[in-house]
């Protein structure tokens, strides 16, 4: 994931071209007349005058170009600290105190959800594997209908776009967990597990975010630890129950067709918003708000949804969806 920057290229040398002496000009006693030996070593200074001249240029503009994304960089950084400050001063809104309560109140009688109970119209999208490059499109499209969502995270992604995740805290959607570096958690031990999931949620913290309460398991793999380890850290294990493929790049009208086809009251839609080309997704999200809005459905977050329409309880914990 991590690119490799070459920082040293001012230091290496190019090979020096062998110094030539070039003797001094004599009168000759034939070939050329003096006038215009004279006029060729007039040329040759002003050549080397300009040649000189344009490689003065051609380090100004290097050094100004250097100056100016130094501090293109550097405004950049100032804007996400400025930001993250920002949202770590936002204080909770009663809605949101109350979807916090949600997720506690769930928590007491079940360790996941996959859909509500269907007694509210409300379906909640959902996109994994972000933040990246495709995150902007998602999020424009999302304020352009003003929809909140919810984001399941994965930590890595945050040391290369961790605007798009302050981004999505101001817009008002909400972060989840989906570990540091998005492994089949039922291959790995205890601490690897409970590694990945803190790493992450401290990442999330620090961009003045609160910590999630809300998890995603990649590949859907999971296991008894996983549930253990969800437990002792007091997170609710999100699954879905309509899956729009769109990790494969099926197409931009397959995926608006896979999700109104699985839409109903208290669904819960996986989407991506990375790992991977995820310009179809970005290209369908106007269709799947559109048609999901125009069958009757309020789009939420996760916890909007955990508030007004509550899985029930006394459901079987779910198998693992990897196979592993």
């Amino acid at each position: 994931m991590r690119p490799h920057w070459n920082w040293d290229f001012e230091d290496e040398h190019a090979p020096r071209r062998p110094h030539v002496h070039l003797p001094r000009p004599r009168r000759p006693s034939g070939g050329l007349p003096e006038s215009e030996r004279v006029v060729q070593i007039r040329r040759r200074r002003l050549g080397a005058g300009l040649l000189a001249l344009a490689v003065v240029i051609v380090l100004v503009a290097a050094l100004s170009a250097t100056h100016h994304q130094g501090s293109t960089a550097a405004t950049s950084a100032r804007a996400d600290m400025a930001h993250a400050q920002h949202a770590r001063a936002h204080q909770p809104s009663q809605p949101e105190n109350d979807e916090h309560a949600a997720v506690s109140s769930v928590l007491a009688y079940t360790p996941f959800v996959k859909q509500g109970s269907a007694r509210a119209r409300e379906i909640a999208l959902t996109f994994d594997d972000g933040p990246g490059p495709y995150t902007p499109g998602v999020l424009s499209v999302l304020e352009r209908y003003h929809v909140h969502a919810t984001f399941f995270v994965v930590g890595r992604m945050l040391r290369y776009f961790s605007a798009s995740a302050v981004r999505e805290v101001e817009d008002g959607d909400v972060i989840g967990d989906h570990t540091e570096n998005h492994p089949p958690l039922a291959q790995l031990s205890a601490h690897d597990q409970r590694e990945e999931l803190l790493e992450q949620a401290a990442r999330v913290e620090l961009l003045g975010a609160k910590r999630p309460t809300l998890f995603r398991p990649p590949y859907g793999s999971f296991n008894a630890t996983t549930w253990r380890e969800l437990q002792a850290l007091h997170m609710l294990m999100v699954l879905w129950s309509t899956d729009t493929g769109d990790y494969a790049q099926p197409g931009v009208e397959s995926i608006v067709q896979r999700a109104l086809a699985g839409a109903h009251p208290g669904a819960i839609i996986l989407m991506h918003d990375a790992g991977g080309t995820r310009t179809e997704t970005v290209a369908a999200l106007p269709g799947v708000i559109e048609g999901l809005r125009r069958r009757g459905y309020t789009l939420v977050t996760v916890p909007r949804l955990l508030v007004d329409d509550p899985p029930p309880a006394g459901l079987p914990l779910p198998p693992n969806l990897s196979g592993d």
